[in-house]
């Protein structure tokens, strides 16, 4: 195979070591040499410092947790090309492993030019992008403290979750810490429901109709507490999310668009609010030029099948596994925009539903989405709908050209002038 990168380097990357083996190729000879560095940042120093004197134009380097974002910070420093590769594209031949076997291998692919280079966002995007990823999971912490809350409430036989459709709602709120404090009469925990709670007083009496001990009271008073740190945090995190928006925006060129005008524009698409659209532009950030077309980005974002043929013969295949965080963000979008009555997505979901299901019909909707998201931000246009009948449309227009064609294909030459215009 022809050498692509005559001077590059390939990284094994460990908690505490990092193994580079850099690989000069001159004079049809190849020329390895393979040195081990610590992870902190004076050793870090070196290494860079070494790949500098070898004068190599490329390195690369596995996605190992986080263990390769200091190597990548340091490095980015260098006069070469960083290339961070997904360990599952570039996995040695077994029964050899170690780590200078790695680090010589990935040297080696390297050369050839046969690794492809994962999307690092910029450093304001990686750091908006840890923030919301952060806020996701403490909203996942917070929901496990609710089922924690309605596990304890149902020991204490008290059937609150079964008449009230939030127990963290100002009603059913309102009843738990009454239940903290020490009430048990039903009646007057009822009496607490607000006004347009859906269920009776005699139903909330018979659901509030418990044995509390001390025991459960703790349970409650911990896990409620728990729950509202989690809130202030998420607090914080939303206005330190508004604060790094601001700080983009005011680092924006006059060829960039502001992000949060991009927010703006994402909203207007059916199914996503201003949250989902800040995740998405964390994700995905605002550049579309490195992705080559939508395909490309919906490929990457693991919202397409893999590919399963053998033998001539196609099989079918799960979705790859792509980018988890911009998968589900996109999926739940697709759930909202479902939703949403008279538009393309919702035609789109229902003409898949009947055929595939509901949840092969919410990927397709959700890679819809990602494809509108992706000409919106390169194109700089605003949302369109297709409207509910476009796919009606599209058959209609599909069939006649191919009526047409076979008119063709038997020597005729066909002008069709529609029935409306005619009269």
């Amino acid at each position: 195979m022809d050498v692509i990168y005559p001077r590059c380097a390939g990284l094994d990357v460990h908690k505490a070591v990092v193994v580079a083996c850099v690989r000069i190729h001159q004079g049809g000879k190849v020329a390895r040499e393979v040195r081990s560095f610590g992870t902190t940042t004076t050793a870090l120093l070196d290494l860079l410092a070494w790949l500098r004197e070898t004068g190599c134009t490329h390195v690369a380097m596995e996605a190992t947790g986080v263990y390769w974002k200091p190597v990548w910070n340091i490095l980015s420093d260098g006069d070469f090309e960083m290339i961070l590769a997904n360990a599952a594209h570039i996995k040695a031949v077994p029964g050899r492993k170690t780590d200078v076997n790695d680090a010589t291998w990935i040297a080696d692919l390297l050369a050839h030019g046969l690794i492809r280079p994962s999307f690092v966002p910029e450093q304001p995007y990686a750091e908006l992008r840890t923030l919301l990823r952060t806020r996701k999971q403490l909203v996942r912490e917070q929901t496990s403290h609710i089922q924690r809350i309605q596990k304890t409430l149902e020991e204490a036989n008290i059937k609150l979750d079964s008449v009230i459709t939030d127990i963290r709602g100002t009603s059913g709120r309102a009843m738990i810490e009454a239940l903290v404090g020490g009430e048990t009469d039903p009646a007057a925990l009822a009496a607490l429901a607000h006004r347009r709670i859906k269920a009776s007083r005699a139903a909330l009496t018979e659901a509030l109709l418990g044995r509390v001990t001390d025991h459960h009271r703790f349970l409650l008073r911990l896990h409620l507490d728990q729950h509202d740190a989690l809130a202030d945090a998420i607090t914080r995190i939303d206005d330190e999310v508004e604060a790094a928006l601001a700080r983009m925006d005011q680092a924006t060129t006059e060829r960039q668009a502001m992000v949060g005008a991009l927010v703006a524009l994402l909203v207007t698409i059916p199914g996503i609010g201003p949250l989902a659209a800040r995740m998405i532009i964390a994700e995905i950030g605002r550049d579309m030029s490195r992705f080559p077309s939508a395909a490309h980005l919906v490929s990457w974002a693991g919202l397409c099948p893999g590919n399963n043929e053998s033998a001539g013969k196609r099989k079918s295949a799960r979705l790859r596994k792509g980018a988890p965080w911009l998968k589900t963000i996109l999926v739940q979008c697709a759930w909202a925009a479902s939703r949403k009555k008279d538009s393309y997505f919702q035609a789109q979901f229902r003409r898949l539903r009947a055929r595939r299901g509901p949840k092969k019909a919410a990927c397709a909707v959700a890679a819809s989405l990602l494809t509108t998201i992706y000409h919106m931000l390169k194109d700089g246009t605003r949302y369109q709908d297709l409207g509910p009948d476009h796919f009606d449309r599209r058959s209609l227009e599909l069939k006649t050209k191919r009526l047409v064609a076979q008119l063709g294909k038997l020597g005729f030459d066909a002008q069709l002038t529609p029935i409306a215009a005619a009269a």
